[in-house]
């Protein structure tokens, strides 16, 4: 299908072209309360092709994969490229940052689970859940999810096609993950929800089902009476889960997108300290079975890994082929988002766990959910609500809601005083616990 578009295109009168086509299906089963809620299977497919006619481009697509509909798609995309206006970085990868070496990352692992064994095992997690306290009262269920997909993207370069410095390539992938959400109290003396997840490569990675549910019940448990805290100012610690979110804004903010049309607050950061020197990102595209991992990107070029962060300072953006151009720079290997990330402290020792974290934290606001997406990438400014509990003397004092908590993203990464070692993997970004020195916490 891939060679049928670039045919096709060099019929048309293009030079350069690129194609990718993809497949994927997967499974989705949820219970709550003992019974079976939803059945769901998807599969998608599509065909995307970007035709180039010097300096323009135009892109089309199809989930028809007949030759018809593919060549259609390829017209479309021829004549979108002649009627757009013309852009200098608008091309095909550079040669010399094509992929040529795929390492194998174990990257697919089809989970060999029918829709009665997925049932089962969403039941198991929630009864699990069920059974933890007599103070769980209701569940807004569990659910199991297997998916699996697969590309083959390909270029065209001066009308050619299989030669040298043209890319050629594809492989397979599956995620897979368990969720259960429970709900403890009453309606007179009040109710908390909360969650657990796991996702995975493979279906056998996944966290114990009975574990999952019992952790989603305790979370709920533990904000049982939960109120708000008196406005002011006071130190933060996040949880690993929530710490994601603040990696998450750091690479938007130094994204070539954001950088190029002049729309974040972290412009001209390059060699510029943003953390302490205690503070390092690692980027690993090639780790196996990775939830973050790639052997090159979306445009086909080859990732590798690299310091995004190094004692504090910046080392790179998050750069695809047309944004390194805008920019004057070289691509990083990253059309498509980040890849597996470490943020870390030079100062962790290996007995920082949690308890340890809190008693660093002393007196102030644990974070474990956050809500909203009050971030500013143009001034950086922060401010989203937040629940968790209040530490007084290093102990968690009581639950806390119905708060917001808000600063400078500038001045959170400058205050970032520690790094747990309790680094739990829930993604493509991973971190332990963060101890922020301030913010602002609006309550009462």
């Amino acid at each position: 299908m891939a060679d049928l578009a670039l045919q096709h295109a060099k019929q048309l009168g293009a030079a350069d072209a690129a194609v990718e086509v993809s497949e994927g299906a997967g499974l989705n089963v949820s219970v709550r309360m003992g019974e079976l809620e939803n059945v769901e299977r998807n599969r998608d497919k599509s065909l995307g092709v970007t035709v180039y006619l010097g300096q323009r481009r135009g892109n089309a697509s199809s989930s028809d994969f007949s030759p018809q509909a593919i060549r259609q798609a390829v017209q479309a995309a021829y004549d979108i490229a002649r009627y757009t206006a013309e852009d200098p970085a608008a091309a095909l990868p550079d040669e010399q940052d094509v992929a040529r070496d795929a390492p194998e990352l174990e990257l697919f692992h089809p989970w060999a689970i029918d829709a009665q064994q997925a049932q089962q095992l969403a039941l198991r997690c929630e009864a699990a859940a069920l059974q933890t306290s007599k103070h769980i009262r209701n569940s807004e269920g569990a659910a199991v999810s297997a998916q699996q997909s697969h590309f083959y993207a390909e270029h065209m370069r001066g009308g050619e096609r299989g030669r040298a410095g043209i890319f050629r390539g594809g492989y397979a992938s599956s995620r897979h993950s368990l969720s259960c959400s429970m709900i403890a109290g009453n309606s007179a003396d009040g109710m908390q929800r909360d969650y657990w997840w796991d996702s995975a490569r493979a279906g056998e990675d996944l966290m114990d089902a009975e574990a999952l549910g019992r952790r989603a019940a305790e979370r709920a448990l533990a904000r049982l009476g939960a109120r708000p805290v008196a406005t002011g100012s006071c130190r933060v610690l996040f949880t690993p889960d929530t710490a994601r979110s603040l990696i998450g804004h750091l690479v938007g903010a130094v994204s070539g997108g954001a950088l190029y049309r002049r729309a974040s607050f972290l412009l001209d950061q390059q060699g510029q300290r943003l953390f302490p020197e205690h503070i390092d990102l690692h980027e690993d595209p090639w780790v196996v079975r990775g939830k973050g991992s790639a052997p090159f990107d979306s445009e086909g070029v080859q990732t590798q890994a690299r310091e995004v962060l190094s004692s504090g300072c910046v080392k790179g953006y998050f750069l695809s082929s047309y944004s390194a151009r805008k920019l004057g720079m070289r691509t990083s290997g990253n059309a498509g988002g980040s890849h597996n990330l470490y943020l870390r402290s030079r100062l962790t020792q290996p007995e920082d766990d949690l308890p340890a974290m809190l008693r660093r934290l002393g007196t102030g606001l644990f974070v474990t959910e956050l809500m909203g997406q009050g971030v500013n990438y143009v001034t950086g400014d922060y401010s989203r609500g937040a629940s968790g509990f209040w530490v007084e003397g290093g102990a968690i004092a009581y639950p806390v809601q119905e708060i917001t908590i808000a600063g400078n993203l500038k001045d959170m990464f400058l205050g970032l005083q520690a790094i747990g070692a309790d680094e739990f993997a829930f993604g493509s970004k991973n971190v332990g616990s963060v101890l922020i020195e301030r913010m602002k916490v609006a309550g009462t």
